[in-house]
């Protein structure tokens, strides 16, 4: 069941897409960080976890990738300065640059085709993650059942970091370099290269290591 979010809400517990690395090809969202080398890094933090400091560039690709390790990277130039040249600084909040990159025709789901990749500057409250940054800048944004981003800016308007068989994983069509970890970033989890699925079941880990251990200071209480 899809979950469509109100103006500049993200569910709580958001995830990004990414996929399992089995063999198979998957198309999702992936998060990056650009680092002062002007060079992307992929998000070792989850959109909804990752608070970006105010002058910071995140990024956002959509495309069809075998594994982590293939993860495309945003394409064109998404610089602070030029992106924020017309917000204006306010005390409380930050201005965070987001680059949108909404992929190839050959990465689009049948019938679909991606939007004209964009630069965004979002003026949120200073203690805003990057979520809730992109939720300022590209709505409507689609999340799953289990809380992970489907599409930004209605893209695309159907799946969700779904597996395509048969495609092959290795997108060398022009994109500029990179191994990263998988769709837009790992959001709730914070697992970096894990992703969607993987980010699930860290989640899940995490969430039985925590009972786990609610149950043995139950016994030693007994």
């Amino acid at each position: 069941m899809a979950v469509l979010t109100p103006a500049g809400a993200a569910p709580a517990a958001a995830a990004v897409a990414a996929p399992q690395q089995d063999g198979g090809s998957y198309r999702y969202w992936s998060f990056w960080e650009r680092g002062g080398s002007g060079s992307w890094k992929y998000a070792t933090q989850g959109p909804s976890v990752l608070r970006p400091e105010d002058g910071s560039v995140l990024g956002f690709r959509f495309a069809l990738s075998e594994n982590s390790q293939d993860a495309a990277k945003p394409r064109g130039s998404a610089d602070f300065a030029a992106a924020c040249a017309d917000t204006g600084e306010r005390e409380g909040r930050k201005r965070v640059a987001l680059r949108l990159d909404f992929g190839t025709a050959a990465d689009a789901p049948d019938g679909e085709s991606p939007p004209e990749s964009r630069t965004a500057c979002a003026s949120v409250d200073a203690d805003a993650n990057a979520a809730e940054a992109l939720a300022g800048v590209a709505e409507p944004l689609r999340y799953n059942s289990d809380a992970l981003l489907c599409a930004i800016d209605g893209y695309p308007s159907r799946g969700c970091g779904e597996q395509v068989r048969g495609e092959g994983g290795s997108r060398k069509d022009g994109r500029p370099g990179g191994a990263g970890d998988g769709g837009s970033g790992a959001d709730g989890g914070g697992t970096g290269a894990l992703g969607p699925v993987a980010g699930i079941a860290a989640g899940a880990a995490a969430i039985a290591v925590l009972a786990a251990a609610a149950v043995r200071q139950s016994r030693r209480r007994g």
